[in-house]
């Protein structure tokens, strides 16, 4: 299953690097189609009166002794973002396309004859970031189209037309398109996220509960700019870099664009806390993350990252009991990740790792689950490059160098 669902997915974990308390188990929502809403407060252009091409000379009168001398004085205009939300919105609507999941579905009727037809599974937001040759390319989530046997992607003009998918990404939720150059009318363009600020204004545009409301503008302000979530997909836990608003989310803008009031894009809407008493915590993967993806996803159609070969259990889904006795375990070993299996061929398996290895350090970096197993793997460290493994096995203390390889497989 990936790592949302077509109406709403739990996730089980929220850690803020700064701090977004563990209460929120099992409150992510990440819809296909249901991520973020995000959007800016009414802006009002002011304009100093009498001012020209803001500027405006003041003749000062001074007296002085029956003395009257007049001493001209420049004075410039406060700086303005010349863009209103409606000058923003009409500009990148154009951009902004609908996404629709198409799945084979059986059916059949009293006779029990029966067909398979392509259904709409999921719809979600994409926005087009780029024109290349004959070729247009939109970004949106990977949760919005996995799975997908089709996918459909609706114009600003209403037009339905069939995209071809290009590379996708389950651990950064993206996913890269492709539709006809001469379907593009507008490119939107991928800001700098690295210089928000918390309270900044921003807005959203986004197809929330589907066409019917297409192209929904909705307003608020950067609640967080440095958070990380843990999320889980279909390739594994991971830790997720996100933005945080307070806008309102509802399903369908997955995959829709988060924008600043420069009019471009610093975000793409991912993601949401769901429950009882909790409003205003959405989530969107930031524009300096989302372009290397996108870049190399376009180049190679898949992430290339590090690959050691393990399939991983956390210590927790394993009684207390069984890491000590069957597994000889040291009482003072509380954290770390079991190898629940070794891929013949892999890294690991050249390199000696067993079942029931307890891995707690990759190189001097302490491991304590599967999540930051993962990330610092692929973050870390390249292909190619030799890795010190230290673990546990039958009580045991050991340290292994592994290889790693080019990633090609759902495990690490």
């Amino acid at each position: 299953m990936g790592y949302y669902d077509e109406t709403e997915i739990t996730r089980e974990k929220v850690k803020p690097r700064k701090s977004i308390k563990p209460f929120f188990t099992s409150l992510l929502s990440g819809v296909v189609g249901g991520a973020l809403v995000l959007g800016v407060t009414t802006y009002t252009d002011q304009q100093a009166p009498n001012a020209t091409e803001n500027k405006a000379t003041i003749e000062t009168a001074v007296k002085n002794n029956d003395t009257e001398t007049t001493t001209p004085v420049s004075t410039q205009e406060l700086s303005s973002n010349a863009n209103s939300i409606a000058d923003i919105v009409d500009s990148l609507s154009p951009a902004i396309v609908g996404i629709t999941n198409m799945q084979s579905q059986m059916s059949g009727d009293i006779f029990r004859n029966s067909e398979s037809g392509s259904v709409e599974s999921g719809t979600g937001s994409g926005v087009i970031f780029k024109k290349e040759g004959e070729s247009g390319y939109v970004i949106t989530n990977n949760h919005v189209i996995e799975g997908a046997e089709s996918i459909q992607v609706t114009l600003f003009s209403g037009e339905k037309v069939t995209a071809e998918l290009v590379g996708t990404d389950a651990l950064t939720d993206i996913a890269v398109l492709k539709i006809n150059a001469e379907d593009v009318t507008a490119v939107a363009e991928l800001g700098d996220s690295s210089s928000l600020r918390t309270g900044e204004n921003v807005i959203a545009i986004g197809n929330p509960l589907g066409e019917e409301f297409s192209r929904t503008v909705t307003q608020g302000i950067v609640s967080g700019v440095d958070r990380t979530i843990d999320v889980t997909t279909s390739e594994g836990d991971w830790s997720l870099d996100v933005l945080q608003t307070d806008a309102a989310i509802n399903p369908g803008n997955s995959g829709g664009p988060l924008i600043n009031m420069s009019g471009e894009v610093i975000g793409i809407n991912s993601l949401k806390i769901s429950d009882s008493g909790v409003e205003g915590l959405g989530f969107a993967i930031p524009s300096n993350d989302v372009i290397p993806i996108a870049e190399e996803l376009m180049k190679n159609g898949k992430i290339q990252r590090p690959f050691i070969g393990v399939g991983l259990v956390e210590m927790s889904e394993i009684p207390q009991y069984y890491l000590q006795e069957n597994m000889k375990l040291p009482e003072d070993v509380k954290e770390g990740v079991i190898v629940g299996n070794v891929s013949q061929g892999s890294p690991a398996d050249e390199a000696g790792l067993q079942q029931q290895d307890v891995i707690v350090k990759m190189n001097e970096t302490a491991i304590t689950n599967a999540s930051e197993l993962r990330k610092f793997l692929y973050s870390e460290t390249e292909i190619g490059e030799e890795v010190q493994i230290t673990l546990y096995r039958a009580g045991e203390k050991k340290t292994v160098t592994i290889k790693l390889t080019n990633r090609d497989a759902t495990n690490a």
